[in-house]
């Protein structure tokens, strides 16, 4: 559960013509999604150009507090995308995906970055780069969708979270 708050709701996603099943059962608990989101090694981050266009990078990130971390160039396409339109979309690599629908920000929060960087450190060899230069940018989950591919009729889920306290933290958009 959501340090207070409620975990998301499991819903099945509206998806016509690919034969979902109408039934709760088989929805996926979200811990499923937690092992997936925090044991993935690499992410694909979907941002929109100022122009529309779809702009996806590849990052290390670490799920960490119900929320995906990473870390990005202060200058590069993705941050700077970020900032024109924090909404973004997360993808785990692998079968069995995961995607997170968030809202992302810059966090700035001393405590919070110790904690991500103690958390980083335990999973990649190596520490994000300095904060200052590199923005650490945490993606608040709103919606997310898994399934398990064997079981594609029963499997698909969406989460669906209520909206929570930020703190230590701006958002992307100015």
């Amino acid at each position: 559960m959501i340090e207070g708050g409620m975990d998301p709701t499991a819903a099945r996603p509206y998806m016509p013509g690919y034969g979902i099943s109408d039934s709760v059962d088989g929805l996926l608990p979200f811990s499923w999604a937690e092992e997936r989101l925090s044991e993935a090694f690499r992410y694909w981050v979907v941002t929109v150009s100022p122009g529309g266009a779809p702009h996806v990078m590849p990052v290390w990130g670490v799920w960490l507090d119900r929320c995906l971390w990473f870390s990005t160039g202060g200058r590069s396409r993705k941050a700077r995308n970020l900032r024109a339109d924090p909404r973004c979309t997360v993808h785990t690599d692998g079968e069995d995906p995961v995607i997170v629908h968030g809202t992302a920000e810059i966090v700035t929060d001393p405590e919070a970055l110790a904690g991500l960087i103690e958390a980083y450190g335990r999973k990649y060899p190596n520490v994000p780069p300095d904060p200052a230069e590199n923005p650490i940018v945490r993606v608040r989950p709103q919606s997310a969708f898994g399934l398990i591919e064997r079981e594609f009729a029963t499997s698909p889920t969406r989460w669906t979270f209520s909206p929570g306290p930020a703190q230590g933290e701006r958002q992307l958009r100015h």
